[in-house]
C-alpha cells in the first residue's frame, strides 16, 4: 500500500505538469558539423548577396544601366554590343549593357560545356580516340591535336578544351558523355538550372550553328558557376600545359591573351580565367575573372565593334579595372542568381549553388554517375539541413524525460512529508 501510494501520487504529479506544459515542438540543431562547414569552405561558395532590392527587369532594358553613389568612378566607354560586370561571391551584377541580348557565343559556350560534363569523368581516366569520335568536326575550328587510336588522359582532354579551344577535344569528350545530341540537351538543361534563359544550345562547342546564342548575362552566370568547382578553375587559369602525342608531347599555351600575355596584350593581374572565342560570326566574346584582396570579379564581353580582334581583351580590362574601384560604390543593378519563387521554393534555392549533370535536376542520366567529389559541399549541407528539421535536437528530445523525473521526485518528497507529518499525530 505504502508503494502503490507513492506511485499514484508521482503519477499525479507528472500528469498534472505534463499537462499544463506545452510539448516541445521539434527543431533543426543550431549546431553543423565541423566537416561540412570544412567541406564548404573548400568550395568556396559564394557568401549570400546583401539583402536589398533589385530591380529583375532591369537588366532587360536596352543600353548601359549602372546606378552609381557618390564617387562612384565613371563606366568606361566600350564598344561591344552587349557586356556584364558582375561580383562573384554575392552575384550582384555591378553594370551592363545589353545584358539579355541574344547573339552567337563562339568558344566561350565551352563554359557551359564544361560545367555540364566535367562531373563524369576522373582527370587520371584513360580514352584511346576511335574514328567516330572525331566526325563532324566544324572547317576552320581551332584544334589541339586529338589523333585517332592515341590514348589521353581525361585531363589532357581538358586542357585542350580550356587552353587551345580545341573543338576536336569537344568532339570526344562529348561522345563520353552520351554523344552530340545528348550533350546538346543536357547543356541546354544546365543552362535553365542556372538560370540562363537567352541561351540556345545546337553545337556544344560553340562552332556556329543556326539559332545558336546566348547572352553577356548567360555567359557571365556560366563564369561565376564555374568558380565554385576547384577542376574548372583550375583548367581555366591554366596558361601553358604539354599535350600528349603517342610516345612524346608538345606544349600548348593558352588563348587568352590576358592570361598569357600574348601578342602585345599586356597580363592582368590577378587574372584567374575564364574562356575566350571567335568565329566570323559571333566576333570576339570573352568571359574574364579576377581576384583582387578579398573581391572576385566576373566580366563578360561579346562581340567589340572597333579596334580589331584584340580589342575584346582591351574592353575586359577596363571593365574589370572598373568594377574594382566601383566596389561599394554602385547599387547594384540585377543578379547574377536564379530568380526565386513559391513555386520553386528551397529547389531554386539550391540550384544556384549546387552543380547538376545529365538530364535530370540531379544531373544524373541512366548509368551516368558524377565523379567523386565532383557534388559541392553545399548540396550535401542543404540536404542535411533538411534531415535535421525533422528530428528534434538533444536538448529538446531530453525535457519531457527531465520533467517526469523532477515531478516524481517532488511527489515521492511531499508522500515522505506527509507520512512523517500521519506518524506524529498518530
Amino acid at each position: 500500500m505504502i508503494v502503490t501510494s507513492a506511485v499514484r501520487h508521482a503519477a499525479a504529479g507528472s500528469a498534472a505538469v505534463l499537462f499544463v506544459l506545452p510539448v516541445p515542438a521539434a527543431t533543426a540543431s543550431p549546431v553543423t558539423s565541423a566537416p561540412t562547414v570544412a567541406s564548404a569552405a573548400a568550395f568556396r561558395e559564394p557568401t549570400p548577396p546583401v539583402r536589398q532590392y533589385v530591380d529583375p527587369a532591369r537588366l532587360n532594358r536596352k543600353g548601359t544601366q549602372v546606378q552609381p553613389l557618390p564617387g562612384a568612378p565613371g563606366v568606361p566607354e566600350v564598344s561591344a554590343l552587349s557586356w556584364v560586370v558582375a561580383d562573384a561571391s554575392s552575384g550582384e551584377v555591378l553594370a551592363a549593357r545589353n545584358a539579355h541580348r541574344k547573339l552567337p557565343p563562339a568558344s566561350t559556350l565551352k563554359a557551359l560545356f564544361a560545367l555540364t560534363a566535367l562531373p563524369y569523368q576522373e582527370p587520371s581516366a584513360q580514352h584511346t580516340v576511335a574514328d567516330s569520335e572525331l566526325t563532324g568536326i566544324g572547317d576552320g575550328s581551332s584544334l589541339v591535336g586529338v589523333k585517332e587510336g592515341y590514348t589521353y588522359k581525361v585531363s589532357d582532354l581538358w586542357n585542350g578544351v580550356f587552353l587551345s579551344s580545341g573543338n576536336d577535344a569537344v568532339h570526344v569528350l562529348a561522345a563520353m558523355n552520351g554523344g552530340w545530341e545528348s550533350m546538346s540537351r543536357r547543356m541546354q538543361e544546365k543552362a535553365r538550372s542556372l538560370g540562363a534563359m537567352d541561351t540556345h544550345v545546337v553545337s556544344p562547342d560553340g562552332y556556329d550553328a543556326p539559332g545558336q546564342v546566348s547572352s553577356a548575362y548567360d555567359l557571365a552566370v556560366f563564369g561565376r558557376a564555374g568558380l565554385q568547382d576547384p577542376a574548372f578553375t583550375k583548367y581555366c587559369s591554366t596558361a601553358y600545359a604539354d599535350f600528349p602525342a603517342g610516345s612524346w608531347s608538345y606544349g600548348i599555351a593558352n588563348t587568352n591573351r590576358l592570361l598569357t600575355g600574348a601578342d602585345g596584350v599586356a597580363r592582368y593581374p590577378g587574372l584567374i580565367g575564364i574562356k575566350n572565342g571567335y568565329t566570323s560570326n559571333a566576333g570576339n566574346t570573352l568571359i574574364s575573372a579576377a581576384r583582387r584582396g578579398d573581391r572576385t570579379l566576373v566580366v563578360s564581353v561579346m562581340n567589340p565593334q572597333g579596334g580589331g580582334g584584340l580589342a575584346v581583351y582591351e574592353e575586359a580590362r577596363d571593365l574589370l579595372d572598373w568594377g574594382f574601384a566601383a566596389a561599394g560604390r554602385v547599387q547594384p543593378v540585377g543578379s547574377l542568381l536564379p530568380v526565386r519563387t513559391k513555386a520553386a521554393g528551397s529547389a531554386a534555392r539550391a540550384v544556384s549553388v549546387t552543380r547538376e549533370g545529365p538530364a535530370g535536376r540531379d544531373g544524373r542520366a541512366a548509368g551516368a554517375a558524377p565523379r567523386a567529389g565532383s557534388e559541392p559541399a553545399a548540396a550535401a549541407a542543404a540536404a542535411g539541413g533538411d534531415a535535421r528539421v525533422a528530428a528534434p535536437s538533444g536538448a529538446s528530445a531530453g525535457l519531457p524525460l527531465a520533467l517526469v523525473g523532477s515531478a516524481c521526485a517532488a511527489a515521492l518528497a511531499l508522500w515522505a512529508l506527509r507520512r512523517r507529518a500521519a506518524r506524529r499525530a498518530g
